[in-house]
């Protein structure tokens, strides 16, 4: 049997040109991830919810409200993250070529489906 939120990763990536994508629980935790081989799902997920810790103190120290979207581009690209409420953030890993307005809809439609499943 499928897991309903790998169905919503799967039709995510289908739609994008990401090379990636994981769930992460706020306490740090894979929830669920498409990652390429040798990927370490559990090294991403625990520097995801550190990167995501940061970028909410950032945002509250600075009276910012809360985090809704944090992206890292390095030279290759970019890893985006998008919160799941206050339950989960997901994250994607896409190339400098990607339009990212048009990702960050796709990411929000695919974050507001994987809320309803957790």
């Amino acid at each position: 049997m499928s897991n309903p939120i790998n169905e919503v990763l799967n039709e995510l990536l289908k739609g994008t040109d990401a090379e990636g994508a994981v769930i992460v629980s706020s306490d740090g935790l894979s929830i669920a991830s498409q990652l390429r081989a040798g990927r370490d799902e559990d090294r991403i997920a625990a520097m995801s919810a550190t990167i995501l810790s940061l970028g909410e103190k950032f945002a509250s120290e600075l009276e910012r409200g809360t985090l809704d979207q944090l992206y890292v581009q390095g030279s290759e690209g970019y890893v985006l993250f998008r919160g799941i409420s206050d339950l989960a953030v997901l994250g994607l890993i896409v190339s400098n070529e990607t339009r990212l307005g048009m990702l960050f809809l796709q990411m929000k439609n695919a974050a507001e489906k994987i809320e309803k499943l957790l």
